[in-house]
């Protein structure tokens, strides 16, 4: 870990996370109410589309119905010899009388508005809603569908005075011929409060202004005693309605809207507003108009704010009793990273005092080591100096000399063998590991102990039966081999043999799979209190032992990643563990 990296400040955590967390938040808040909205609309627009869709269906089934019943009126009144009678003589006076009861009880049970009886040249003879006009030609769609046809035609027709009724015309058939044609309707107001009372909606019956003249028009709204305004849209005029009055925001944009198969929702005054249109289709197949559906959402609308504003607060606290505990836990987690951030400071500046404690520790061991070297060296150099002095002195005894000269020879000697032992340690940083036949490294070794050690003590190898190939530096496993036969040399009392031994094992720190080898001998062990020191250099409790094997066994066994252990026997004796990696097997695992 960089220093420039934990003398920073530490990071904010809290500022880090919490704006995007409560953005986020926010953000599904906002889509909520969003959803919710256009959810609402869906709803609303789909419960108008239905109620549309049941008012279209609704109009056709009272048509129809209707239909039936003026069929079956005007077959009642064709089958009344009486009434035959007085329409086939044009009496119109009796024919009022005859038929004056059942069209007032019509009009009144089954809100019948028109009765016609007309000539075979469609030629009004008597309107019974109307009876001070007759004479007339009539040439309406439905007329001349039933002359053409030979039977009964129904359809909506929009009258010369702005009315749009329901018609149903049919021929008066005798057997010498057509007698006339009965014509049977009711205007569409009564079939539009009826659909208000079933539906709960208002409606409101827009003719085109194409189809009528305004005189006309103004005509009608005089003789039936009804209102209304011909200026109050550009090119439509109400000719019937359910509420009281048309609403002021439904102007020619909003018709227009509808008409193009939208929806409109308006307020007016204290009521929200929700409209559709469906064509108005009279027996021509001609859309002589529309008929506007209007519902009024207000408690719908009131209802569904309420649960939105309801559902939003609750949401609202939700998100932030759940920003509250985010925030709470980061700053937990805050805390705990200046902790850590503190703690990984503090480390750092104990790392840094580790680094000068081990710098001066390192001093110290140099100092010891050439304190030491000097020691060694100072000893022989000392001997050598007085030698010299005392072989001047005796310059006139040449035996005397010879002997002072040898001495210095043997001096000299010693310093050489340290020199060199010196040496062959710093050699041994040195390093190029191989694929290596440990049984041809230990038996080489072995033939070099033999012919180098005096006392040529006995050796016993123990390998296993299939050859042991590891990735070692053969040189370096052979020098650190040689030190522990020569220190079990030293240390064997007796006949005893030193045992090599080379065995599958395990690291004891980190269980990697490796191989150890030993060196075992029958001496008298290792003090106690000599035990920690043995691998330290220059350390030795020989008089004439450099201190300096066993530090090159244990740096070698460092160099190949192992170690090397030292314990006693319990029947007496010592034995070295060197153990090595197995190189091949970690790298498969």
């Amino acid at each position: 870990m960089k220093p420039s990296s934990i003398g920073r400040k530490p990071r904010r955590v809290k500022a880090a996370f919490i704006w995007p967390f409560a953005i986020v938040l926010t953000f599904i808040l906002g889509a909520f109410a969003v959803t919710a909205y256009f959810m609402e609309v869906r709803v609303r627009d789909r419960d108008l589309a239905e109620r549309a869709t049941a008012v279209a269906k609704l109009f056709d089934q009272k048509l129809d119905k209707d239909a039936n019943l003026m069929q079956a009126v005007l077959r009642t009144m064709m089958d009344n010899r009486a009434i035959e009678a007085v329409f086939a003589s044009l009496d119109r006076d009796a024919l009022i009388r005859e038929v004056g009861p059942l069209f007032e009880t019509l009009r009144a049970d089954h809100r019948i508005t028109h009765l016609y009886f007309d000539s075979p040249g469609l030629v009004n003879v008597l309107r019974l809603h109307s009876p001070g006009e007759f004479g007339d030609l009539i040439e309406r769609t439905t007329m001349i569908g039933a002359r053409d046809q030979g039977k009964a035609v129904h359809g909506l027709e929009l009258g010369p005075l702005g009315t749009l009724t329901f018609r149903l015309v049919t021929p008066w058939r005798r057997s010498d011929g057509i007698l006339g044609y009965l014509e049977i309707g009711e205007e569409i107001e009564y079939l539009v409060e009826e659909i208000h009372d079933s539906l709960s909606v208002d409606l409101f019956v827009l003719v085109d202004k194409r189809f009528m003249l305004p005189q006309q028009w103004h005509h009608g709204l005089a003789l039936l005693n009804r209102q209304g305004s011909w200026d109050r849209f550009g090119s439509h005029v109400t000719v019937a309605q359910t509420a009281a009055q048309v609403p002021s925001a439904l102007n020619d944009s909003v018709l227009a809207s509808l008409r193009a198969g939208g929806t409109e929702v308006f307020e007016d005054g204290n009521r929200v507003l929700h409209l559709a249109m469906l064509p108005l289709v009279d027996a021509g197949g001609r859309r002589i108009g529309d008929l506007v559906v209007m519902r009024d959402i207000t408690a719908l609308q009131t209802t569904f704010q309420r649960s939105v504003t309801a559902v939003t607060m609750l949401s609202l606290l939700a998100g932030a009793g759940v920003l509250g505990l985010f925030y709470f836990a980061l700053d937990r987690v805050e805390r705990d990273y200046r902790r850590q951030h503190d703690l990984e400071h503090q480390l750092l500046r104990l790392g840094t005092e580790h680094q000068r404690i081990l710098q001066i520790e390192k001093l110290s061991v140099l100092g010891t080591m050439v304190g030491e070297i000097a020691h060694q060296l100072n000893n022989p150099l000392v001997g050598v100096v007085n030698l010299a002095q005392l072989a001047a002195r005796e310059a006139d005894d040449p035996a005397r000399t010879r002997e002072l000269l040898t001495e210095i020879h043997r001096a000299g000697e010693d310093c050489h063998a340290f020199i060199q032992s010196m040496l062959q340690f710093s050699k041994v940083s040195g390093f190029e590991s191989m694929p290596t036949l440990m049984a041809q490294v230990i038996e080489e070794t072995v033939l070099l102990f033999r012919q180098t050690e005096s006392r040529h003590c006995l050796v016993e190898t123990r390998l296993p039966e299939q050859p042991v190939i590891l990735i070692v530096d053969p040189i370096l496993i052979r020098h650190a081999l040689f030190n522990l036969l020569l220190n079990a040399a030293q240390a064997t009392v007796g006949e005893g043999a030193i045992v090599i031994a080379l065995e599958r094992a395990a690291s004891p720190d980190s269980g990697a799979p490796g191989w150890v080898l030993s060196v075992t001998d029958h001496g008298k062990g290792i003090a106690p209190d000599v035990m920690d020191k043995i691998f330290l250099p220059f350390f030795t409790t020989r008089s004439d032992g450099t201190g300096l094997g066993l530090p090159v066994v244990q740096h070698v066994a460092l160099l190949h990643d192992g170690a090397v252990t030292a314990s006693n026997l319990p029947g007496g004796g010592t034995k070295f563990a060197l153990w090595l990696p197995d190189r091949e097997q970690i790298g498969s695992a």
